[in-house]
């Protein structure tokens, strides 16, 4: 049976600047009682969302890495664990937010493009995966919800959908997908939860201030991080009998050229 003394973890990669998704959700995680860690590139932005969580009454902990490589994921793990040692803490819920695009014709996209989609997209979610599933597994079974943790791992229209300047993206999104759905049959069985979210449609973030003040304007014509980490929320507290592996936040009258 699960601790009743335990404080939950929310482990996050991939913040940006502090106005999308990955912020929106640490935020959103730390007002429903969770501590949380945060992982990313660029010790400024990461020290200053931990600092905003913690003056706002909640607990954050800046865990800046200078790379998504293996080695700084692995090391950012070792130091959450050190952190937030067990008994005293439970790492119940982690995010995957990290990613790099590409956006060119195929015939100008190069190899190094490639890579860098392919390290990111899925070579970064593989290492940070096998942490939070590791972490999981020293986890006794929540009685409220019949897991030991729950992996998310945010994906896009192209994990499911190539486009025309989107070789390299796609090929990064089809790769973390299979990645999300391979985990979620593994680990099933072993009562934890991997749920891949497509996110279809532009995300309202101060990195939109170019688009149109109509487009951000029409509420019909973006998402917000927020309601994105109300999706990631529900997710966390499914009950196990209703788990569900794929969500698609899809804008009601708008989307992406296919």
């Amino acid at each position: 049976m699960s601790s009743q003394i335990e404080k939950r973890v929310l482990v996050v990669a991939g913040l940006g600047n502090g106005t999308g998704t990955g912020a929106a959700t640490a935020r959103l995680f730390s007002s429903s009682g969770y501590s949380v860690a945060l992982i990313a590139r660029g010790a400024t932005n990461v020290e200053k969302i931990a600092d905003d969580i913690n003056k706002s009454g909640g607990h954050a902990v800046a865990f800046p890495v200078a790379s998504y490589s293996d080695e700084d994921v692995t090391s950012a793990w070792a130091a959450i664990h050190a952190r937030f040692p067990k008994p005293e803490y439970a790492i119940r819920a982690a995010l995957f937010n990290a990613s790099h695009g590409v956006w060119k014709p195929f015939l100008e996209t190069n190899t190094q493009d490639v890579q860098d989609c392919i390290q990111t997209n899925v070579a970064a979610a593989f290492s940070f995966s096998r942490g939070a599933i590791l972490a999981f597994k020293e986890n006794d079974i929540d009685q409220s919800n019949g897991k030991r943790g729950a992996l998310i791992i945010t994906g896009a229209t192209a994990s499911v959908r190539g486009h025309s300047i989107m070789s390299a993206f796609a090929a990064g999104k089809f790769g973390k997908r299979a990645l999300s759905q391979s985990l979620a049959k593994e680990f099933g069985k072993d009562n934890i939860q991997v749920a891949h979210v497509i996110i279809d449609g532009g995300i309202l973030t101060n990195r939109a201030e170019s688009r149109p003040a109509e487009w951000k304007a029409n509420k019909d014509a973006h998402i917000t991080p927020e309601g994105i980490a109300s999706s990631y929320l529900y997710l966390v507290n499914q009950d196990r009998s209703a788990w569900t592996w794929e969500i698609d936040r899809k804008l009601p009258f708008f989307s992406f050229p296919r």
